[in-house]
């Protein structure tokens, strides 16, 4: 029987973009089958790994801090998230997350069109 369900992040877990999440609607933690949504903490200073989502496209909410995020086949290209903000991030493209604060987090719901939150994640090395 298809229920309604409420789910409280419970562990932060590393993603393989290196970054924490806590894991919110997915298929393993809902039986979601198209889609995830997650919160990511950038930590002050840090940076994502170079990745790219394969078949996916991700809608991401800034909640705090300002992030920059280079995309591009050599991560040419520039765009500024602030808090108040959406950014969507097509699928297969290139892109690195860069938390602009030294002394901040930066923080943001990430959602996917895609119930697996890590699955189809893959390191970029920029040409």
């Amino acid at each position: 029987m298809k229920q309604v369900q409420a789910i409280r992040p419970d562990r932060e877990v590393l993603t393989r973009q290196r970054l924490p999440y806590f894991i919110g609607i997915s298929g393993q933690t809902v039986g979601a089958s198209g889609l995830s949504m997650h919160l990511v903490t950038i930590p002050p200073g840090a940076r994502s790994e170079p990745h790219v989502h394969v078949g996916y496209e991700t809608g991401i909410y800034v909640l705090e801090g300002r992030v920059l995020t280079r995309w591009g086949a050599k991560l040419e290209n520039e765009v500024i998230s602030a808090a108040g903000e959406f950014l969507f991030v097509p699928a297969g493209v290139p892109h690195e997350a860069i938390n602009l604060s030294a002394t901040e987090a930066a923080r943001a719901v990430v959602a996917r069109n895609h119930p697996a939150e890590q699955d189809q994640v893959q390191p970029y090395v920029a040409g």
